[in-house]
């Protein structure tokens, strides 16, 4: 029997409503389930992809991520994992680094056997390239195996990718398919096999109401999978329909009815009333304890608008998504962090857009040309499919050269 947790999408840097603490809440998430794998005495923690928010991360979100990965090293549980969409780079992966460091196992097409189960991995790979994809594994003689990956599937809602093909034409019968990307938890059983969803493990979008958690898989004469929660930053969500001539100070006191010390308050607006305005909403949520307040009124948007779900209770979830759109080229989504992302000075953004744009334009000619087959995919910017997804933002493919920490860093 094979025992392992199998969580995903921990978003590790995000700076949700560029608040610092929700940035601690995504590593401190991450943390708990490596502690609970710790408690249970679990054979490994299976990482399915976006470990880190985006492909830079600050040098605060790779040693908090190294000094959890150091936890679960000292009790003996190993860490695999695959790529995720969110934080692939061109050349060598954050994973590469953790692996050099024996801190974790990146997967791929040779098994890694934990117990009596071959795990292999499928790093996230963009529409355009997946045709010619072989599903070409190495044999294993253990009693079972899985397929990590990262991606929207199909059978489950808004899938891109058929499950049901990868499983038919891989050469290794797989018992399970553990997947990430898509932050809803969810299973489905394709022919012989499990397909799962772990979730995220924060939420990482207004949209995400239910709670966060992770899968606990067990491998033995079946596969069996079960559901854990997580106790993360609390979210207070206040859905307001107003009647004829009621405003703002029904609104409040809908908002006031909840304990909202240190909670993140997404209050949605509907109905008739007057006019409300969201500002003198936050500030009673603020005045009230809360860490974050974000109001949308439904009531502005146009039938259109409502139709497709907008919200704006992240003003960065609306611009990444829009960006996302665009189907970028992958140099163009670096240049694109470099401009909006916090971890360069104002003064300093021109400089090193130059520079960047140098350095790719030397190496590849048409780096900043159009992904013109960009495909979407679920991001935590918005995880709600129906609102849209975001385009691919690069592939993870295997380097067969060995990267420095220098270049990592």
């Amino acid at each position: 029997m094979t025992r392992v947790i199998h969580t995903g999408d921990t978003h590790v840097g995000y700076q949700q409503y560029n608040v610092p603490a929700r940035r601690d809440d995504f590593l401190d998430a991450f943390r708990q389930v490596v502690r609970d794998a710790i408690a249970d005495d679990a054979d490994a923690v299976v990482h399915a992809g976006d470990l880190f928010h985006d492909r830079r991360p600050a040098l605060t979100d790779i040693m908090g991520t190294l000094t959890v990965l150091e936890e679960l090293a000292e009790a003996d549980i190993p860490f695999l994992a695959v790529v995720g969409n969110h934080e692939a780079k061109r050349d060598a992966q954050w994973l590469d680094l953790y692996e050099s460091l024996g801190l974790a196992t990146r997967l791929g097409d040779e098994p890694t056997v934990v117990g009596d189960t071959a795990f292999y991995g499928l790093d996230f790979v963009p529409r355009s390239q997946r045709e010619a994809l072989d599903y070409d594994f190495a044999p294993h003689d253990a009693d079972s195996a899985a397929l990590v990956t990262h991606g929207l599937f199909q059978p489950f809602d808004y899938g891109d990718w058929d499950a049901e093909e990868v499983l038919t034409e891989s050469s290794v019968a797989f018992d399970a398919m553990l997947l990430g990307d898509n932050h809803a938890p969810g299973k489905r059983e394709v022919g012989d096999a499990w397909v799962t969803y772990c979730g995220s493990t924060e939420r990482a979008s207004a949209s995400e109401r239910e709670d966060r958690g992770y899968n606990i898989v067990t491998f033995d004469e079946e596969v069996r999978i079960t559901r854990r929660g997580l106790d993360t930053r609390g979210f207070v969500f206040v859905d307001v329909e107003l009647g004829t001539e009621e405003g703002v100070e029904r609104v409040r006191s809908r908002v006031g009815q909840h304990d909202l010390d240190d909670a993140v308050v997404i209050v949605s607006i509907s109905g008739d009333g007057d006019p409300v305005t969201p500002a003198s909403v936050e500030s009673f949520a603020l005045d009230n304890g809360a860490l974050v307040a974000r109001v949308t009124d439904h009531r502005e948007l146009s039938v259109e608008e409502q139709d497709t779900e907008i919200t704006f209770a992240d003003p960065d979830d609306a611009v990444t998504e829009r960006v996302r759109d665009l189907g970028l080229s992958e140099a163009a989504h670096d240049i694109d962090e470099t401009i909006r992302a916090s971890k360069v000075a104002d003064a300093n953004v021109k400089d090193e857009v130059e520079r960047h744009v140098r350095d790719l334009l030397s190496e590849d000619s048409d780096a900043l040309a159009a992904d013109a087959d960009a495909s979407a995919s679920d991001c935590p910017d918005d995880t709600d499919a129906s609102a849209g997804s975001e385009a691919e933002n690069g592939t993870a493919v295997n380097d067969d050269g060995q990267a420095s920490v220098e270049e990592f860093l």
